[in-house]
């Protein structure tokens, strides 16, 4: 099994419980630079996989690959962690190199550990309070959106159609014991609560 591991911002002090449990329990630990590795180094030895910040996709398709095939063979029996800063969802490296593990490597299962993104903590350092609607953009298009406090689910994906979105995951309750995930829209329930999620994308 891979997982991505998200180490946080970069300070030590903002590593989760499961990041540091995972990475102590990992038969091997990948890191994509230095400052990942010194994260990781107190709960285990990392391995630097190289992953240029580059734009060439076919440059890049050739790195991801490389780095899956030496991935995979130890990930298909052992637990291998991917560490990177951040949250292994957000804007990336892991993002990459998972579509091109479940492509090449469809036996290998991989998952995911949350980490502090450098949204949530934008906001702490910055001192910026957003309690209302917010965009964040790397400047390409739209091609997601995350609706919080999804109320009447159907109704938000009705309205989310029209801007021309068209695949939806209903979350509630995420990691608590009664947690919700639904990616097929004809389950979705009519109705959510506090701490339901809709998750639109354009594909």
């Amino acid at each position: 099994m891979l997982i991505g591991v998200g180490l946080g911002p970069g300070s030590p002090e903002l590593l989760t419980l499961k990041a540091v449990e995972t990475l102590k329990k990992s038969h091997k630990v990948y890191v994509p630079g230095r400052l990942a590795a010194e994260l990781v180094a107190p709960y285990a030895e990392a391995e630097i996989l190289d992953f240029p910040m580059l734009t060439d996709y076919n440059v890049l398709n050739e790195v991801w690959t490389k780095n899956a095939e030496l991935i995979a063979e130890e990930s298909r029996h052992n637990l291998v962690s991917f560490g990177l800063i951040g949250d292994p969802n957000f804007f990336s490296t892991f993002t990459h190199l998972k579509r091109v593990m479940n492509k090449l490597y469809p036996d290998v299962e991989t998952a995911t550990i949350p980490g502090i993104s450098s949204i949530t903590s934008f906001a702490s350092r910055a001192d910026a309070e957003v309690d209302a609607s917010f965009e964040v953009s790397d400047g390409s298009e739209k091609t997601y959106k995350i609706v919080l406090k999804a109320t009447r689910p159907l109704e938000i994906i009705d309205s989310m159609k029209k801007e021309g979105y068209n695949k939806f995951t209903f979350v509630q309750r995420l990691f608590m014991d009664d947690e919700i995930i639904i990616k097929e829209i004809e389950k979705i329930p009519e109705k959510g609560n506090y701490f339901s999620i809709v998750f639109g994308q354009k594909k």
